[in-house]
This record gives C-alpha cells, structure tokens and sequence, in this order.
C-alpha cells in the first residue's frame, strides 16, 4: 500500500465514525459475531500461519492465541450490554435532587500494532476491544510474523465492516507513514525503541497511547518451595512460544541450599518436556527469525 492509499484509509476511518454507524449496540455486537465467526471457521488456516512463522505447536498455539481469542470474544459479547450501559455516580449538593450519569463515548478512530511473537491473538485482544467501544480500527500486523499478517489481511474483510476496520500490512516505511496520521488511541506493543517513536508520533496529536513494551521478569525461589513444582512452573513459564513472551522468567533468585538442587531439577523438567533434543521435539516452537535470534 503506497502513502496515499495509507491516508485514504485513514480518511475512510474518520468517515464512518464520524457517521455514527459504529456507535450502535447492533453494529457493535455485530462485528463481534462476525469476529467470532472468522477465529472459529478458519482456527486450521490460523494455527498453520502461526506453525509457518513461529514453529507454534498445534495445542501451545491453541492454547495461547485462537482459544484465548475465541474466550475473549465470548466474554465481550456476553456483557456488551452491561459495558454500555451509563453508571449512576454521585449528584452534588448544588445540584441535588438532581441525579448523574456517566455515559461511555467511543473515542474515534483507533490503531493497534501488533508485535510478532504473538501476531494473532496481540491483534484480536485490542481489536475487540476497541470494536466494543464502538470505534472504528487500523490494524497494523507485525511483518516479521509475514504468514500471521498475510492471513489476517485476506480474512478481515471478508467478515468485518471494511469501512471500519482497516488492516495495513508493511515495514518502517508504511509504519512511519501511519504515524503521521491522527488517532484517537493508539495500542502497541513490542519494544522501547519503537515505543518511544509511537509515543512521540501520538504526541503531536496529544493522542492517548497504551504501551507494552515487556520487561525482565524474575523468579523468586524460597528454600520452602516444593521444587518439582516450582521447576516445572518456571520450565513451562520460559520456554512456552520459545521463551518470546514478555512476561517470561528472565532470571532467578533462590537460596543458596536449594541452588544445586533447583537446578537439576530444571534440567530433568526440561528433559522430560522436550527430550534430549528440542530441535527434533514437536512440543518445542522456533525464534521467530536469525536476528531476534541473535
């Protein structure tokens, strides 16, 4: 997609929120069944772009990014009607017997970038969201998960209103381009670097930003702790999705009399999770590519 076709998009966007159309319970409801629909008719087609770009095991895959959206989308549809309904707050003296209400307005045209080492189910968590809110949404799809983006650009319009929901597939270029554009609320998530481009892109519009951009997660073992559970825990927790989650144990803390012990005991979980060779063992996902690898 060239610069132009980019603005257009955009352009299109702010169009159809500023119609109105996306802020019924119909249209919002809607497009939340539709949502549903597209994860559970095509979970084969999505779970073989995850296995393409990320090595993902049919069941971690499943578990991690197709169930996680398909439970999603069921709890959003389950209480949309609660989520729109106006809250009774307080009524101050002056104004009493008054009473208040606090209404919910969507905020417009919404972007979500969406990170590679979870490219499904990082762009269908804000993307529900953002649809229950009643907004309208430009998806950018990581393109380092290119079989992942490439599956999530053919299937989007054939469920979703296409005059609201936009997907926008590319690299820097494309990504830069979509940043000079104004959002109501931009979702990423990946790293600092990038983050400090997007939060200073949105500055410019004083545009909300929601950021997450990981972190190093340690773990804590007690000389108390049962160890085999602990080693297991902790096995599960790392090397889940070849350890590529931000919320992954990076180091660990534990008393030096269980030190040795822990240890081994990692050792034979990961073993009996993997076997002697993980390269050969189906249960085990990829790096993503050489350089992240790196």
């Amino acid at each position: 997609m060239d610069m132009e076709e980019i603005a257009q998009s955009v352009a299109q966007l702010r169009a159809t929120f500023n119609s109105g159309r996306t802020r019924p319970m119909s249209w919002r409801m809607g497009q939340l069944r539709a949502l549903h629909a597209m994860v559970e008719e095509n979970s084969d087609t999505i779970l073989a772009a995850l296995k393409a770009d990320l090595g993902k095991p049919t069941f971690e895959a499943w578990a991690a990014e197709v169930g996680v959206a398909l439970r999603d989308l069921k709890d959003a549809m389950k209480n949309l009607n609660g989520w729109m309904k106006p809250d009774r707050v307080g009524t101050p003296l002056v104004t009493q017997p008054g009473k208040s209400r606090r209404y919910k307005d969507p905020l417009g045209v919404v972007l979500i970038i969406s990170p590679w080492n979870y490219p499904f189910s990082l762009v269908l968590a804000p993307l529900l969201g953002a649809i229950s809110a009643g907004n309208a949404v430009l998806i950018k799809p990581s393109e380092v998960a290119e079989n992942t983006s490439r599956m999530i650009t053919e299937l989007i319009p054939k469920y979703m209103d296409t005059d609201a929901v936009c997907v926008i597939e590319g690299g820097v270029p494309e990504t830069t381009e979509i940043l000079t554009h104004r959002f109501d609320h931009i979702l990423y998530t990946g790293n600092g670097t990038v983050g400090r481009i997007v939060m200073a892109a949105a500055a410019k519009h004083l545009t909300p930003v929601t950021l997450e951009l990981g972190g190093k997660s340690p773990c804590y073992v007690h000389k108390s702790a049962d160890l085999g559970t602990t080693a297991r825990r902790i096995a599960w927790g790392k090397f889940t999705n070849a350890g590529q989650t931000c919320i992954a144990p990076d180091y660990i803390l534990a008393d030096n009399e269980i030190h040795d012990e822990l240890v081994e005991r990692l050792e034979h979980t990961i073993k009996k999770f993997y076997g002697e060779n993980p390269q050969t063992d189906g249960d085990f996902g990829r790096i993503i590519n050489a350089r992240h690898h790196g």
